[in-house]
């Protein structure tokens, strides 16, 4: 089976998050419809981490297809994994996040996201930030990338 790993970046706070949100559903529908199997990474960092789950969770409902899964990639171990794998398909701990100094984590969580995805899906607005750091590693590294907050989406 081919697996195709898709990575959620975006800024904390969203400005038109309608639009956004509405970019992200098209992107997401595409995929699962036209991917073998797709492997959709998130963390749980700001509004589009949020956005991007619950996405992800709408379109799977609707098309029904059982070629997806949410995997949501975590800097430290939760105290919460129950709840989050009753919400996410799969929960999983970045190990070199985990390794790393606490102020570094999430920077290490999201390269380690990008280096294992063939795209990113991401909403930014300004060029700053962890988000705008993750993915200009992503075009650094020849990743696809769609910016839902851009118009050519």
């Amino acid at each position: 089976m081919q697996i195709y790993t898709v990575s959620f970046f975006g800024h904390r706070r969203i400005a038109d998050w309608q639009t956004a949100e509405n970019r992200l559903f098209r992107q997401i529908f595409d995929l699962i419809k036209t991917k073998e199997y797709v492997e959709f990474l998130v963390g749980r960092n700001g509004d589009f981490d949020q956005m991007a789950a619950s996405a992800v969770c709408s379109v799977k409902r609707e098309l029904d297809y059982g070629n997806s899964e949410l995997v949501y990639v975590a800097e430290k171990q939760p105290k919460n994994i129950a709840e989050l794998e009753s919400y996410y398909d799969r929960a999983e701990v970045c190990s070199e996040a985990a390794n790393a100094h606490f102020k570094a984590a999430i920077q290490t969580r999201n390269k380690a996201m990008v280096e294992r995805s063939d795209m990113v899906i991401c909403c930014i607005e300004h060029n700053s930030g962890g988000a705008y750091t993750a993915v200009e590693y992503a075009i650094k590294l020849g990743k696809k990338v769609v910016n839902v907050a851009q118009d050519q989406v």
